[in-house]
């Protein structure tokens, strides 16, 4: 695991803890990772990612979103009714505009849409950006959450971080998601504009 993407889950993990939160995480065995490489062309970054610390039950939480981290396990099958077909293949013609260069990561604890990398746009690191679409519409259209997956763990650690000290679940205030949105916002500058300027997160 590269420097960037230990230094995001060190982030990640560190504020799990602080906030007295158990996430488990485990290693993917490494004849699943690389039949996954195979199915879903899946980037080295996130592959190495897998094999590090694999995401058996992970959900962050904040006022405005909680995220469930997919483990590798979960992965092909998430897949099926998107990019793949029953069998595992990909679909000639994806429902709704779904492009077979998407691959589910993530999914929304609040709403169910998809968080998605997409393996058409490879960077020089290994790593591809992550987007989000609202699901239970005609069409697909993509919001960028992060520039890379490693911006994206980064993300997420942060949103944990300013949440803090917020109500969420069954004391949720739409107060404090307007007031937790502004905060986060510079925030997610520092880290990653590109994803700060599509609006996903605030």
């Amino acid at each position: 695991m590269d420097s960037d993407l230990a230094e995001s889950l060190s982030a990640l993990q560190e504020i799990f803890s602080k906030r007295g939160l158990r996430p488990e995480f485990a290693k993917a065995d490494d004849r699943l990772v690389q039949s996954l490489k195979e199915q879903l062309r899946l980037p080295r970054r996130f592959r190495d990612f897998l094999l590090e610390a694999d995401p058996v039950n992970v959900e962050t939480s904040s006022p405005s979103e909680r995220v469930r981290l997919l483990p590798s396990g979960e992965l092909v099958q998430e897949q099926i009714g998107f990019s793949l077909g029953e069998d595992g293949s990909p679909n000639e013609s994806p429902a709704g505009g779904w492009r077979p260069s998407w691959v589910i990561i993530g999914v929304s604890g609040l709403l169910g849409d998809p968080y998605f990398l997409d393996t058409s746009k490879p960077d020089a690191e290994g790593d591809c950006p992550v987007y989000t679409a609202m699901s239970g519409t005609d069409s697909w259209q993509p919001r960028l959450c992060a520039s890379s997956f490693a911006l994206f763990v980064r993300i997420l650690a942060v949103s944990m971080e300013v949440a803090q000290g917020f109500s969420d679940g069954d004391d949720f205030d739409m107060d404090d998601e307007h007031v937790f949105r502004e905060a986060l916002a510079p925030k997610i500058r520092e880290y990653d504009p590109a994803a700060l300027k599509a609006g996903h997160w605030t």
